[in-house]
């Protein structure tokens, strides 16, 4: 069945990320051995992290981007989830417990004096190359926020694009973490000790960790089955009553099955009294141009039970 093609804009933000990522990463990593500096270890361990993360990410989209077949009807979107929970747990190891275990060995060892110079210029231009990423992603989730009527940071939570939050998050948390690694290099400038420098190792990973364990937390819901938003559920409710065969709907459900794509299941009332084939006959038809939309992957009707009451739309605003 053909279906719309997803918008680029997500694949474009992580596209744009990775290229960012490898080259910060490739600034940090000689900063790091001309400086010694754990902050800047940690730094570009981070950056590592999230330009390999990147990879997984553009799977995910790709993913979610195969029509549904035969094998899967209801379509490959929860794959996408799949592999942006690969993504987050590369970052919590990969990214997170380097970054710890590197700044408390630093604690106990005998750091000496930084080339502070070159670690402030690759911070600088890192956040640049950082702030432009960060830039694009910034963009898209509020584009999207505004045509759902929610804050850009809410978008951000419950969004059902899963490359989307990941690459907002992974670039908020490169930006923080270019503050911490500043700070850290600072203060072991100013003080000669040191124990800041590390600390800033230890407080960029925690900073990772803590990134990480909220994307794998909201893959993992996405994977087990979260449902559609109250604005969803409501936009589902008034495209089924536009159908001029259906004349009440009294059971509706529908879940995400990958970004902005859900599974629908209903119990309606027709008009009329037709035989059983007819009436099949006219839930399958209703199925059919519930499917063409883009957003519902696959739909499920069957018959109210006699005196159900009726489900009364609060709302019937226009699928974005």
């Amino acid at each position: 069945m053909p279906r719309r093609k997803r918008s680029s804009s997500s694949l474009f933000t992580v596209l744009l990320a990775f290229a960012a990522n490898i080259l910060v990463a490739l600034a940090k990593t000689v900063a790091a051995a001309l400086t010694g500096s754990a902050s800047l270890v940690a730094e570009a361990a981070h950056s590592w992290a999230d330009a390999g993360n990147e990879i997984f990410l553009i799977q995910a989209e790709r993913s979610a981007a195969k029509p549904r077949d035969a094998a899967h009807p209801g379509g490959y979107g929860r794959e996408s989830y799949v592999w942006s929970l690969f993504a987050a747990v590369g970052l919590f190891t990969a990214g997170a417990v380097v970054s710890i275990m590197h700044g408390v060995s630093a604690l106990s060892s005998d750091e000496k004096d930084s080339d502070y110079l070159v670690g402030y210029i690759v911070l600088a231009a890192a956040a640049v190359f950082e702030g432009i990423s960060f830039l694009q992603s910034y963009r898209q989730a509020h584009a999207k926020a505004t045509s759902s009527g929610t804050g850009t940071l809410e978008h951000v939570l419950r969004t059902s694009n899963p490359t989307l939050r990941a690459v907002f998050a992974e670039d908020s948390a490169a930006l923080v973490g270019l503050v911490i690694a500043f700070l850290g290099l600072l203060l072991h400038q100013l003080t000669g000790n040191a124990f800041w420098d590390a600390l800033g190792s230890i407080l960029v990973g925690v900073l990772l960790a803590v990134v990480a364990v909220v994307l794998i937390d909201r893959n993992r819901r996405f994977l087990l089955g979260e449902p559609g938003s109250d604005r969803a559920w409501q936009i589902a409710l008034a495209t089924l009553l536009q159908h001029p065969e259906v004349e009440k709907v009294t059971y509706l459900h529908i879940e995400y099955v990958g970004p902005e794509q859900f599974y629908l299941v209903a119990a309606v009332d027709l008009h009329g009294n037709d035989r059983e084939s007819d009436v099949a006959a006219d839930l399958e038809q209703i199925e059919a141009e519930l499917e063409r939309s883009s957003w519902i992957t696959e739909a499920v009707l069957t018959l109210s039970r006699p005196g159900a009451a009726s489900l009364i739309p609060d709302a019937a605003p226009t699928p974005s």
